[in-house]
């Protein structure tokens, strides 16, 4: 049985479908702070079984206790966090309070009740601004990190490894996500961001719905190929599957150190190659300036992900055009996302 943390939320509602078809059994405990539980009820209909979903917090330690005795776990995926860039540069102490805090806790009753197996989601953001590209997992961590969110998923990285070293019979898998968009064939669960989506792909599907006027697109000026950031977008079912790759190597091998792998598809697009594909899937002409960069963001970044196909067997297999399609067929059926569903029962 594995927990799943923050399993109501965008990465974590796609990778319970990946579990089930797995055949791996799960519970869920989310707070519902940035997620909805429609999502789970959806996930139910798409894997026709019903799920154990628990509302609660990784900083309850009594409930923690709860759930794992009248449980039997004997792993945990976590995913539940805080993840929105500018809002920890805002509220760094609700952030190192929720993350690092509730991290801790959530290692501290594993650890009472001897579950040793945890996929933690981590993020591209541990690198700072790289030295060179692409990205592999032996760059340094930790140096230039410019908010308290990729600050928080350093000191989790660096707790869990301290943690191996004081106790190696823990199996630990670290998780380094670029950047996910997308959404289940199915259309009927997506990504769906409180308020004003800080990241991309939801911000230009919102514009294209009508919900926003136009997307801003932060710096024209980058030393890049059209002046606007690279990143490595990775479609989100594709992510969902290295968890339950994962999961299946920490079932099946001795580790020696925390495994740490990048999850990304190896290629760069920019802000308006993005743009682009995602007129041509819609159909929808996206309005769009050209603002002033962010602080803190960088030019480029994206994977070498060569260590996860070699050690999980596990490679992204959707590109750009799936991204930008599936993403679309969510929001334009759900262009209120969840919202409308819970306010109408």
């Amino acid at each position: 049985m594995i927990l799943v943390t923050g399993g109501a939320g965008y990465i974590g509602s796609h990778t319970l479908i990946e579990l089930n078809d797995a055949g791996f059994d799960f519970i869920v405990l989310d707070n519902l702070s940035n997620s909805s539980q429609e999502a789970i009820k959806r996930v139910e209909k798409i894997i026709n079984k019903k799920i154990t979903f628990i509302k609660g917090d990784i900083r309850d330690k009594e409930l923690l206790r709860k759930i794992f005795s009248e449980n039997e776990i004997d792993s945990v995926i976590h995913f539940a966090g805080l993840k929105a860039v500018g809002e920890s540069v805002e509220k760094p102490l609700i952030y190192y309070e929720n993350n690092v805090c509730g991290t801790n806790t959530l290692l501290e009753v594993m650890k009472e009740f001897n579950v040793k197996k945890f996929v933690f989601s981590s993020s591209a953001t541990v690198y700072g601004e790289p030295e060179k590209m692409p990205v592999t997992e032996d760059m340094q961590t930790g140096i230039g990190i410019t908010n308290p969110y990729g600050k928080s998923k350093y000191m989790i990285e660096e707790i869990l490894k301290d943690l191996f070293i004081s106790d190696n019979s823990f199996k630990i898998a670290i998780l380094r996500y670029f950047n996910p968009v997308g959404a289940h064939e199915s259309g009927i669960i997506g990504e769906d961001p409180s308020g004003i989506p800080n990241n991309l792909m939801p911000f230009i599907s919102q514009v294209a719905v009508g919900k926003l006027p136009k997307l801003r697109v932060f710096g024209g000026d980058y030393p890049t190929k059209d002046g606007t950031g690279v990143r490595d977008f990775i479609h989100v079912v594709d992510l969902a599957k290295a968890h339950v790759k994962a999961i299946e190597y920490l079932n099946n091998n001795d580790l020696n150190e925390p495994l740490i792998v990048n999850l990304g598809t190896g290629r760069g697009y920019s802000v308006l190659e993005m743009i682009e594909s995602f007129e041509k899937a819609s159909g929808v002409k996206i309005p769009y300036e050209i603002v002033d960069r962010r602080p803190g963001d960088i030019a480029e970044i994206y994977a070498n992900p060569n260590k996860a196909k070699k050690l999980l067997g596990w490679e992204a297999k959707r590109g750009i055009k799936e991204m930008c399609e599936s993403a679309w067929k969510w929001q334009s059926e759900h262009p209120k996302g969840y919202e409308k569903i819970e306010n109408e029962k």
